[in-house]
């Protein structure tokens, strides 16, 4: 049975990613997965790492139980939408404040890292508003993409990656938006195996 953690980043809880979170998550179900759901606008948390990481902040209850829920999983599904090429402040804050030293990668000697997420898979989900793949693809290189593959869950050792690209979403009729969720339910298949 496969465990998957399901992770929202819109900070709006009735937004178009929810929609799409919640058909993946029904039809994981329903092909026998454990899912879990991360709905970052509704946790409470101070999204800001005050300190760096000169002084430890005490992680507030709903963080806790999301890196259990991180820990737990075999497979990341992320949902974000793309704002000014990267992810809303909400989601940046969540990573600033949980995934530290020690609870998602640690620092060896000689400044290497080691990520603590090992064994674990990824489904990246990117929404846009205004942009098309083409453009998101070739002119702004995936700039989300990378930053969240590559520069946040690869550095704590997830490894095995896939992506889908939503948009423009106001381009979208309601067929379009319909054919998406769909689009969740087998993707959520596919993952369950």
């Amino acid at each position: 049975m496969k465990k998957i953690v399901v992770i929202n980043g819109h900070p709006d809880p009735e937004s178009f990613n929810a929609v799409l979170a919640q058909s993946y998550i029904q039809s994981a179900l329903e092909s026998g997965s454990e899912v879990r759901y991360i709905a970052i606008g509704t946790l409470d948390f101070n999204p800001n790492l005050q300190y760096g990481y000169r002084q430890r902040m005490e992680l507030e209850p709903d963080l806790l139980q999301a890196l259990e829920d991180l820990q737990w999983s075999d497979h990341q599904v992320w949902i974000h939408p793309l704002w000014w090429l990267g992810m809303p402040a909400i989601m940046k804050g969540f990573f600033d404040r949980l995934f530290l030293p020690g609870l998602t990668f640690k620092v060896n000697k000689g400044a290497s890292t080691t990520g603590l997420l090992q064994a674990k898979t990824a489904r990246i989900i990117t929404t846009a508003g205004d942009l098309s793949i083409d453009v998101y693809e070739e002119i702004y290189r995936s700039s989300g993409l990378v930053q969240l593959q590559k520069g946040i869950l690869e550095y704590c050792g997830v490894s095995s990656f896939q992506s889908d690209f939503i948009g423009p979403l106001h381009e979208l009729d309601h067929e379009a938006r319909k054919s998406w969720i769909e689009q969740m339910q087998q993707l959520a298949i596919f993952d369950s195996v």
